[in-house]
């Protein structure tokens, strides 16, 4: 697996940006109540995409290798921002669900390596490095 890297140039003028991943380029702003253009996605908005986007490709490996046929699989991620005592906090849900019926072991299997989607451990800090 090699490096992922990212280089973004925000314009000089607002804050639309561009974001260059290999030979993909991904546009960026602010919504208009933050003082963007709302042209496109917003940093969080890509960031929840990227999670659900690692969460299902996931458990389609995991359910390839099982044999098990589970159709579409729909991952729904959202924040909720709760005030606290200590100030903001902001909490990541996820709501996962397959268009095959599928058994509660499965589902509890499934869940399980949900979990453990690369983008999912990164941003839990529990990346694990084999390199030496």
């Amino acid at each position: 697996m090699r490096n992922a890297e990212s280089k973004t140039i925000l314009s000089s003028d607002s804050y639309r940006a561009k974001a260059f991943s290999g030979e993909h380029v991904m546009d960026m702003d602010r919504p208009i109540e933050d003082d963007g253009e709302n042209t496109s996605a917003t940093p969080i908005q890509y960031l929840l995409a990227a999670i659900g986007g690692c969460v299902s490709m996931t458990l389609r490996v995991f359910a390839n290798k099982k044999g098990w046929v589970l159709g579409e699989i729909t991952v729904k991620v959202f924040q909720k921002n709760t005030l606290t005592s200590n100030g903001l906090k902001t909490t990541i849900f996820e709501e996962i669900s397959f268009e095959k019926d599928i058994s509660p072991e499965q589902n509890k299997e499934l869940l399980i390596i949900a979990g453990k989607c690369p983008v999912v451990k990164l941003l839990k800090s529990e990346q694990i490095s084999n390199q030496k």
